[in-house]
């Protein structure tokens, strides 16, 4: 379900227009991706927790021709289920 679908399918399931389901799901893009910017983590109880992990720098290898390369440290977004989403998708 791409993002168009997802907005029609919060505007038929909760009764609202497209125009606010899209708002809607902005406003909550935008917000856990600041936060994560921040280096805060998100946790909602029941649906999952956003956080963000540190990766070290390291060697590597072109796939393509073989030298190696160094790959830069980075922040890697991360988002673990909660269980009532593990229940719900396993129609528990």
């Amino acid at each position: 379900m791409n993002k168009s679908e997802f907005v029609k399918y919060i505007s038929t399931t909760r009764n609202c227009t497209q125009i606010e389901a899209e708002k809607a799901l902005d406003m909550f893009v935008s917000s856990v991706t600041g936060a994560l910017a921040e280096g805060n983590e998100v946790s909602l109880i029941g649906f999952g927790n956003f956080s963000v992990s540190k990766v070290e720098a390291r060697a590597g290898r072109n796939p393509q021709t073989g030298a190696a390369i160094q790959i830069k440290a980075y922040n890697q977004p991360k988002f673990k289920t909660g269980q009532k989403l593990k229940d719900a998708v396993n129609n528990k």
